[in-house]
């Protein structure tokens, strides 16, 4: 696995100071990866789709400081200083220092806040750690003016991984790959891609409304789930199953096949959950109001003909995936029908995006 050409290359200029922001977004995986292998290599690729509204800004000061062991940094979320945070981010620049050994030469300062709810079960160290990697890269390209776009994401995605798998895939939009698959262009294990082919009317601009069936920590962290999944019994023929499903989803985008679209993506959601179900030890994330909302869904969807179809990440919350011609009607029916199953009766409506943005 050759990672030589994300080593940095050398400063062209001298930076005493400097001060980046972005906002990157949290996305929603259709096809999902479950089980990888060091360092945040996944067993199978993955497809999701970007998400618009579900962000994080974060705004990096960078001050040149005489040259350090170990990075310093200070984390500020939403307006107090979190050292809790700090472990997770110090493992992460740890990770990265072979290929950014810049960051021994500045301290820190990070201010970072969500759209969302933390610990609202939305993948938020995908979209936190994809804006700590989109400063590190806009310091890096004034470092090295010489960067280009395409390479500057795409090394912010090779980096944004080593901190969260799911960040590889936050960079861009609205549908991003990541782990090489035969059958996608220019695919890695290394860094997310751009979906390379053309997507059929229906599936752009789609709807998801995330369901906020529960709110509070999960049981048993993605890392832990992950690395269950080494001794798992069923893992090989699910790792097969995820990429034959990935070249499935491929012709289904470019064709406009919804039908089959909404039952691979329903059946990849309770696969994700039937490995948890199945590992050992075993632990359930859903809830009771997950099972309910999933049942609501089904009736909806044979009463109305529509097209309205649900997808799961690592938890209790239930992302509503839907077209947009069905966008009125739907939210009516999360409105009236599916709310109550949500703690405190919230949800957050979204969409595809584009990925992330400078500020």
């Amino acid at each position: 696995m050759n990672t030589s050409e994300f080593v940095f290359k050398g400063s062209k200029k001298n930076i005493e100071t400097a001060t980046y922001t972005w906002q990157t977004p949290s996305n929603i995986a259709l096809v999902k990866y479950w089980g990888k292998s060091e360092p945040q290599i996944p067993k199978n690729a993955s497809i999701s789709f970007t998400l618009n509204n579900c962000h994080t800004t974060t705004k990096i000061n960078f001050t040149k400081v005489e040259k350090q062991t170990t990075p310093l940094f200070d984390l500020f979320f939403e307006g107090k200083k979190k050292d809790e945070f700090k472990p997770k981010i110090a493992k992460f620049l740890d990770r990265i220092k072979e290929y950014c050994p810049y960051i021994f030469d500045y301290k820190m300062t990070i201010y970072s806040e969500n759209s969302f709810p933390h610990s609202s079960g939305i993948a938020s160290s995908a979209s936190g750690l994809s804006a700590i990697a989109m400063c590190l890269m806009s310091l890096e390209k004034e470092l090295n003016p010489d960067i280009n776009p395409a390479f500057f994401n795409k090394k912010a995605s090779f980096l944004a991984r080593l901190g969260s798998g799911s960040a590889s895939r936050s960079i861009e939009g609205p549908l991003v790959v990541w782990g090489e698959h035969p059958n996608i262009k220019e695919s890695s294990d290394l860094y997310g891609v751009p979906f390379s082919y053309e997507v059929a009317d229906i599936f752009k601009n789609y709807q998801d409304t995330i369901l906020l069936v529960d709110k509070g920590e999960k049981q048993v962290s993605s890392t832990v789930g992950h690395n269950l999944m080494h001794n798992h019994p069923y893992a090989e023929n699910r790792f097969k199953q995820a990429n034959d499903n990935l070249e499935k989803l491929s012709k289904i985008l470019q064709s406009g096949d919804i039908k089959n679209f909404i039952n691979l993506v329903e059946s990849e959601a309770l696969t994700l959950h039937a490995m948890m179900l199945t590992s050992n030890p075993y632990f359930i994330l859903m809830k009771p109001n997950t099972l309910q909302i999933i049942n609501e869904i089904w009736n909806y969807r044979a009463t109305n003909n529509s097209n309205i179809c649900f997808t799961l990440d690592a938890g209790a919350n239930v992302h509503v995936l839907y077209p947009h011609n069905e966008k009125e009607a739907i939210n009516q029916f999360i409105e009236t029908k599916l709310s109550v199953y949500c703690q405190k009766n919230q949800y957050i409506c979204d969409e595809t995006g584009s990925g992330a943005k400078a500020l």
